[in-house]
């Protein structure tokens, strides 16, 4: 795998859902997923659903001053993702598309 770009970035390993220097002598960075993430914040932080939700898709996109996506609203990029209440996912829309129907 590649850490950052995949023309310059840095290669690391991935073994057992952690990212490593591939001398093993340093974590390379986070390989979980956004479903993990926000059940992480849910179950271990005791955030809201809806603010773990905004920590991984509004937060983020106003840092990165992406203005066009962040929040489900009229004329913003989105990406859909929906789940139950155990943070499982059943449904992903992707530019328009659904490439998971559960």
């Amino acid at each position: 795998s590649m850490l950052g770009h995949y023309k310059n970035g840095l290669p690391c390993i991935i073994e057992e859902g952690v990212a490593k220097l591939p001398d093993r002598t340093a974590f390379a960075g986070s390989v979980a997923t956004f479903d993990r993430l926000v059940r992480n914040m849910i179950n271990m932080a005791e955030v809201p659903v809806h603010e773990a939700v905004k920590m991984a898709t509004k937060t983020p996109a106003k840092i990165m001053n992406f203005n066009d996506r962040g929040a489900l609203i009229p004329g913003l990029r989105a990406d859909v993702i929906l789940f139950d209440d155990n943070i499982d996912i059943s449904f992903v829309m992707v530019n328009g598309n659904i490439v998971l129907n559960i």
